[in-house]
């Protein structure tokens, strides 16, 4: 990429200090806002290719973008491993998705398989847009991922995700299907070159197939990271011209989607898939719609910058969602994520509700309704799940109830002071969700209680006539559930996350219809989690922070100069497993990294003793 125009130096030197500093605040702009945050923009870097930059182009190495995480810890097993697709995304939006013919490897010696990973591996040239894709396996979805953004050069990603959870699913034939909406012309030019393979880790001789996803439920039968017997897929049907994803465009939609159970289920999870796009790609940005009407926009996105996944059982609220804010790889600032991209967007997390307190409605083998809407919402979010089930082999049906319910309504507070186009904003949220219930099998009857809290605060400033915007929003959610049968202790699992966002952005105008934005974001992910069950106790802790500065020169969607820069560290520990990375980039350029697998027994120690002391 060409350096920035002269003046822009003097911006980015004390840019490239704050990257290396805490970040006070975030922000975004009224009137560019559509512009800057939909991911509308891209990099100018292959324009203008003559002979010289044409060879340069085809000899310089690809860039590798990455998203930062843990490795995935596998057994010290030969993987048995096959392409599944190979395809090139062109023109393929309002498509059919990309179908091919799944078989398990009935082959392979070894059918007891200790971890199964997902590879997606993508590379692109040219000009192009970010864009969102998923992957299902028999209307199951194992993959909500975004593209990353091209240079001239070319780019190279690979996204590896553990599906062992997935287990039984993969051990049948299926349909894998994969949507990746793309557009192709004169102007945006990239190509998404794709392969797709399974990698399938046998397990080692030591160790049985109930240490890892297939328990045996004379010895467990709530083993909480044990994989599901069935899962069943709530998405749209194929065929159709799109992903399997639900689409919610406003506050009054609510999709659904019918199933039915088997009758001897003894534990029910629900498994959703989340993202959110166009209008409420970037929602906590979103204005309240008093200030919209008190200045007389039209255009720009309101209803507040507060979001929640509703889901509902037979019109029944089960569960809520306040989900991560996944920057997509060109949100905000394309040249933030370049190479090292925002925490979740090769990745999107899933959220997973427990249901299990309510299995006594639904274990009548009738045809039951799951539902989804979004508070607040604008066009548009895309939602499905994964109904995961675990069932009572020694017995044809189990039955249950509900003992107890207890969910507290949506609490939101708005505090506004406003003056013009400049004033701050206030909004505060709060749910809870608790349920319990018993289902009586052949090992027993099982009780279990499920808890849900979450507090949302969100805390928006506007400045010069709104061309300066503020934003710092925490995210606390905490999720609990135990289960306990007559024979055996308590088992619980809780898990206690915080998602903090910090962004500010400033534009200013420029000569030749140009404007020249700068952008300062922190994103995190916090999570402390406790498991107890009948193989022991355990700890884990992820603190994952990044802090990205840039700036650029914009006409119309197209980048004309800029720099990003982003640091982040990652740490995560439990009491068998370290890993600590500290990276940053500048200009697609990785400056330093770090990497560390080891820890210290003081450290796990450490750990062990600071969660026992909390409120487990």
């Amino acid at each position: 990429m060409a350096p920035p125009y002269p003046f822009l130096f003097q911006l980015l030197l004390p840019l490239l200090f704050l990257l290396h500093q805490p970040l006070f605040s975030s922000a975004n702009n009224l009137y560019r806002t559509k512009t800057l945050f939909r991911s509308h923009l891209t990099t100018s870097d292959d324009a203008d290719a003559n002979d010289s930059t044409s060879l340069f182009l085809k000899t310089t190495p690809l860039t590798t973008y990455f998203e930062v995480t843990k490795p995935i810890q596998l057994p010290k097993t030969k993987p048995f491993s096959y392409l599944i697709l190979q395809h090139d995304f062109g023109y393929t939006y309002g498509q059919r998705p990309v179908l091919a013919t799944y078989t398990p490897p009935f082959n392979f010696p070894s059918q007891n398989f200790a971890k199964i990973v997902l590879e997606w591996k993508a590379t692109c040239k040219g000009r192009q847009f970010d864009r969102i894709f998923g992957v299902w396996l028999g209307g199951v979805e194992i993959l909500r991922s975004c593209t990353a953004e091209p240079r001239a050069t070319g780019i190279v990603w690979t996204v590896e995700k553990d599906i062992t959870r997935y287990y039984s699913l993969l051990m049948t034939n299926q349909t894998l299907a994969v949507y990746l909406g793309n557009v192709v012309d004169k102007t945006y030019t990239g190509v998404y070159h794709v392969n797709l393979r399974m990698h399938f880790y046998p397990a080692e001789q030591k160790y049985s197939t109930s240490s890892f996803n297939v328990p045996d439920l004379d010895d467990s039968v709530v083993e909480f990271d044990s994989g599901a017997d069935l899962v069943l897929p709530i998405s749209r049907n194929l065929p159709l011209n799109d992903g399997l994803w639900f689409e919610i465009e406003n506050s009054r939609d609510v999709v659904f989607k019918e199933f039915k159970i088997p009758q001897n289920v003894y534990r029910a999870v629900l498994e959703v898939y989340v993202s959110f796009h166009e209008n409420d790609e970037f929602w906590y940005t979103n204005f309240p719609n008093e200030y919209i009407a008190e200045n007389c926009l039209t255009g720009y996105p309101g209803n507040g910058p507060f979001r929640e996944v509703v889901v509902s059982l037979d019109g029944v609220v089960v569960g809520s969602i306040c989900p991560f804010t996944v920057v997509y790889t060109g949100g905000i600032n394309p040249l933030l994520w370049r190479p090292i991209t925002g925490i979740g967007s090769f990745d999107l997390p899933s959220y997973d509700i427990e249901i299990t307190p309510f299995l006594g409605n639904i274990l009548d083998g009738k045809t039951h309704k799951l539902g989804f809407s979004v508070t607040n919402a604008l066009n548009v979010w895309y939602i499905d799940a994964n109904l995961h089930l675990w069932l009572d082999k020694k017995s044809e049906k189990t039955e249950g109830k509900l003992l107890s319910y207890d969910s507290s309504p949506l609490r939101v507070y708005l505090v506004s002071n406003f003056t013009g186009f400049d004033g701050s904003f206030s909004t505060q949220a709060t749910r809870s969700i608790t349920s319990t219930g018993w289902v009586k099998s052949s090992y027993g009857i099982i009780l279990t209680e499920a808890t849900q809290v979450f507090n949302y605060s969100n805390f928006m400033v506007l400045g010069k006539e709104a061309n300066r915007q503020i934003v710092n929003q925490t995210i606390d959610f905490e999720n609990k559930v135990s289960s306990k049968i007559p024979s055996s202790s308590l088992n619980f699992i809780k898990s206690i996350k915080n998602f903090p966002l910090y962004l500010y952005t400033d534009v200013e105008d420029q000569e030749n219809e140009t404007y020249t934005s700068v952008s300062n974001v922190t994103l995190g992910i916090n999570e402390k989690k406790v498991r107890r069950s009948e193989q022991g106790f355990s700890v884990s802790s992820l603190k994952n922070l990044q802090k990205g500065s840039g700036i650029m020169l914009v006409k119309g969607n197209l980048v004309l100069k800029g720099l990003g820069s982003t640091k982040q560290t990652y740490s995560y520990i439990d009491d068998k497993f370290c890993y600590m990375r500290n990276v940053s980039s500048s200009n697609y350029t990785i400056i330093y990294d770090q990497v560390s697998d080891s820890c210290s027994r003081r450290q796990k120690q450490h750990l062990f003793s600071r969660i026992r002391l909390s409120k487990w």
